[in-house]
Order: C-alpha cells, then sequence, then structure tokens
C-alpha cells in the first residue's frame, strides 16, 4: 500500500490545478489517470476543437485542407501533452481505473493508494441520446478521430459542442443539418446572441431547424424528428450526437457513501461530498461544465478562494460567442431592474479592418446599483472581450468604471466601451 498525503483522480484541467497547488505546497501527490494526460478538455474537446476552428477559418470550403487540418490538431495535442510533463515527474502518476475500496483507498491495476485528501476530477464523456438507432451514430470524440469527412452530416444538437462542429464542417465543405430540440440554438445564451448567430450560419449555409424531437435514426443514416406537430426525416453521410456530456463516476463510489444526484457526484459550495476528506470538482459535479470552472474548484479546494459567482462561457462558433452572468431571460423571471443596452460591430473600426463586421455586445447593468448583471456578445473575438466584463461583474464595480477608462484605437474593445458608454 502507497501511503501519501493526497489522492487525484483525473488528470484534466480540475485535477492538474489540484496537482499543482498539491507540488507547490510539498504534499506526496499521487495521481490517478485512465487515459492519457489533460483529460477530455486537451485530448478530445477544448484544444482539439480549438486546433480546428483556427484551420476552418482559412479553410475557405476546400475539403482537401482538412487532412492538414488533422495533422495540424494533433500536432498541438501533442505539444501541449508533452509540457505537461514537468509536472507529472514531480507526482506519482498511475495510469489505470480507479476504485474506491474505503473512505481513504483506492485501488488500481491491483494496487493501492491511500490518503486522508481525495479529489474526484474524473470529468464527462459524452451522453446519448435514448432513441431507436442511436448507435448508427457517432459522438464528438469518435468525430474528431475522422481523418476523412464525409459529404453531409445531421448533427442532433445545437448546442456549443454541436455548434462549433456545425461552424467547422461548413468551412471544410460538409453540407451540414442541425437538428435543436430548444427554440432556440445555444439555449442556454441570451435569445439575441442565439439568434444572430443562428441568421450568420443561415446564410453561410449551415441548415438550422429548431423545435426538433428526433425520434429515431433509421437505417442508412436517416434521422426522424417531429416539429410543429409533423414528422420529417434528413438523410446524411454521417450523423452525430451533441446533446451534452454525463459525468464519469469513479467504481465504488456509491458504495462507500458519495451521494449521487441526477448522475453526479453531490457537492457542498466547497466541493466536498458526503465523505470526510473526499471531494469532487469539475464535471463529475456537474455543477458548470466547462474547463475552467473545474481549475477555479480546484484551486478553492486546494486553499485559493475563488469567485466562482461570475464565471464566462463561450463558444467557438463563426462568429464567436460568449456570456458571463445573467441573460435578459432570466432577469425578467427574478424581477430585476435592469436596462438594457448594445452596440454594433459593424460601427468598430478594427472590425471593419478585419472584415467581420457581423456582431453585437448587448450589457445588462441593473437600475439599482449600475453593476453589470449580464454581458453577452456575438463577434470577432468573443471568447477574449468577455474578460472585461467579467472582470467588472466579479468585482461588482458599476458599468461607468469601463465607460470611463481609456480604450486603445483601433480595436475590438471599443465595442464594450461604447456599450457602457451608452447606459
Amino acid at each position: 500500500m502507497h501511503n501519501c498525503d493526497i489522492i487525484i483522480i483525473g488528470y484534466g484541467p480540475g485535477g492538474m490545478e489540484v496537482a499543482g497547488k498539491a507540488v507547490a505546497q510539498g504534499l506526496d501527490t499521487v495521481v490517478i489517470e485512465r487515459d492519457k494526460p489533460g483529460g477530455t478538455c486537451l485530448n478530445r474537446g477544448c484544444i482539439p476543437t480549438k486546433a480546428l476552428c483556427y484551420s476552418a477559418e482559412h479553410a475557405s470550403g476546400a475539403p482537401d485542407a482538412y487532412a492538414d487540418a488533422w495533422a495540424r490538431k494533433n500536432a498541438v495535442v501533442t505539444e501541449l501533452r508533452d509540457n505537461l510533463s514537468a509536472l507529472t515527474s514531480k507526482v506519482t502518476f498511475v495510469t489505470g481505473e480507479a476504485r474506491f475500496t474505503d473512505a481513504h483507498t483506492v485501488e488500481v491495476n491491483g494496487a493501492t493508494y491511500t490518503a486522508p485528501k481525495i479529489v474526484i476530477a474524473t470529468g464527462s464523456m459524452p451522453a446519448r441520446l435514448p432513441i431507436p438507432g442511436a448507435e448508427l451514430a457517432i459522438d464528438s470524440d469518435r468525430l474528431l478521430e475522422l481523418q476523412q469527412l464525409p459529404a453531409s452530416i445531421c448533427i442532433i444538437g445545437g448546442g456549443v459542442i454541436g455548434m462549433e462542429f456545425a461552424c467547422i464542417l461548413n468551412a471544410f465543405g460538409v453540407n451540414v443539418t442541425v437538428l435543436e430540440f430548444c427554440k432556440e440554438i445555444l439555449p442556454n445564451f441570451d435569445k439575441d446572441v442565439s439568434k444572430r448567430l443562428k441568421t450568420a450560419l443561415t446564410r453561410k449555409g449551415i441548415n438550422i431547424i429548431t423545435s426538433a424531437k428526433v425520434t429515431e435514426i433509421l437505417p442508412g443514416k436517416q434521422v426522424v424528428y417531429e416539429s410543429k406537430g409533423k414528422t420529417a426525416a434528413v438523410s446524411a453521410e454521417e450523423v452525430l450526437i451533441a446533446v451534452g456530456r454525463r459525468p464519469v463516476i469513479p467504481e465504488g463510489a456509491q458504495e462507500i457513501g458519495i451521494t449521487i444526484e441526477r448522475n453526479a457526484i453531490k457537492v457542498d459550495d466547497n466541493y466536498r461530498t458526503d465523505v470526510d476528506g473526499i471531494y469532487a470538482i469539475g464535471d463529475v459535479n456537474a455543477r458548470l461544465m466547462l474547463a475552467h470552472a473545474a481549475s477555479a474548484q480546484g484551486s478553492a479546494v486546494m486553499g485559493t478562494p475563488m469567485n466562482c459567482d461570475v464565471i464566462p462561457a463561450a463558444a467557438f462558433t463563426t462568429p464567436e460567442c460568449a456570456m458571463a452572468g445573467l441573460t435578459e431571460e432570466m432577469c425578467k423571471e427574478q424581477g430585476l431592474g435592469y436596462k438594457s443596452v448594445k452596440a454594433m460591430f459593424r460601427s468598430n473600426g478594427k472590425a471593419v479592418s478585419m472584415g467581420e463586421t457581423d456582431g453585437i455586445v448587448k450589457l445588462l447593468v441593473s437600475t439599482d446599483t449600475r453593476q453589470i448583471l449580464g454581458a453577452h456578445i456575438c463577434g470577432p473575438h468573443a471568447a477574449d472581450l468577455i474578460g472585461e466584463p467579467a472582470l467588472a461583474m466579479s468585482a461588482k464595480l458599476p458599468v461607468d468604471i469601463i465607460a470611463k477608462t481609456i480604450h486603445a484605437h483601433p480595436t475590438l474593445g471599443e465595442v464594450i466601451h461604447a456599450a457602457a458608454s451608452s447606459v
């Protein structure tokens, strides 16, 4: 039996954050990872898809360019994974499937490890749709493995994952149809952003069908769905199911007393489970399935306070979308007094010079405190721009701080300034 100070199960963004701080604190650290270092984010999620997004921006509908993009994606992932060796060399790194045998002990490959503190950071896997014929479709993991693209694809799910792949595949000349169950794509985003993105992608030739309930997938890759009381079908060479992700729960977790609710590990506001000394961070607790949320939770578990009340989210579509805080629908539901202000990218000098003028910045500002309740962006580099309003929200600063701050010209950040100045 190996006795140590802390055991980390999973080596994605959350696990890496915990491991880094544990090493810095001089703790004897054991990391258990069933797959490759970096987790879903590095190997099958954030990084490979962003590499493809970059390549897609320069593809101009050329299918032949995908082979180079696929190779570049793998090279980027390999380089970043190799960079992890500096940290993994400072911990006891074990490759295998962890199984709890008691509240302080896990077993891997026949060996046992025990520690007073265990952090579960096992992430998630693609969710499956419980419909007939679902086995005929692929998930996002399998799609990233394809070296040759299909001529056409039907994507079931218009959330972040589905829409990012829709943009990538469309750029490489694939005929794309998206079926989304909700009334809008990106259903967790503000409607003004979702609608603007749908309009932009429709212009690019992506067929988007909302309020569509998929009922089955027939042989020959025919996707049957119901919409507005009618039944219809979409035929494609390939079908992608992108309806979200589900937590990966370590074997033996429930047996030792860890509570599972809605297929995720139940935690308190400090990410503690019902078993003393065991924590769960990131996708496995399903509080917010974002890589940076996992990292923030990992920091909190290791004693670095983090403000997890304001966590920005981004969709690397074309154009990009990003948000932080409340949507306008949420403000109305909560009965909050607010003012909605907007600024357009088409009036921004940098956006015009880039030839990317299709976009909007929308701020929701409290009429009482003048603090930003929600920030929503659809436009070039939205994922980078959301940081400024997110900082103001996290620090509870009035929107006037942004309005009074001089922004460099010409920059896209001036769109944020323009919105803040119009409150």
